[in-house]
């Protein structure tokens, strides 16, 4: 059994920051690909961040500049630096990784329950 469990969200004033994270437990043996998506009330979830096992990363483009994705390995962590917020980036952010949980079994995508971000005046 394999959990994500996401942190850092919050309340933050436009141009502020917030750092989320996310820790997987359980049984693993690898991880792979580990995501941060977003879903805003009456929108579509978005894949907002990447980053592969061996660092690569990808962002939406609205988040370029302005936020960072990174990862440790060795604790099964990943996080997401926001910096420059703004308001649009409001959101329930949600963490993504993809697992294996025994040599040679299946790569599996587990999900985050997610972690509201608001950003406001």
């Amino acid at each position: 059994q394999v959990q994500l469990v996401e942190s850092g969200g919050g309340l933050a004033q436009p141009g502020g920051s917030l750092r989320l994270s996310c820790a997987a437990s359980g049984s693993i043996v690898s991880t792979y690909d580990m995501e941060w998506h977003r879903q805003a009330p009456g929108k579509q979830r978005e894949l907002v961040a990447r980053i592969t096992s061996g660092g690569h990363t990808n962002y939406l483009d609205s988040v370029k500049g302005r936020f960072t994705v990174s990862r440790d390995n060795a604790k099964n962590k990943v996080y997401l630096q926001m910096n420059s917020l703004k308001p649009e980036d409001t959101a329930v952010y949600y963490c993504y990784a993809e697992i294996q949980s025994r040599a040679a079994g299946p790569i599996v995508r587990y999900w985050g329950q997610g972690t509201q971000v608001t950003v406001s005046s």
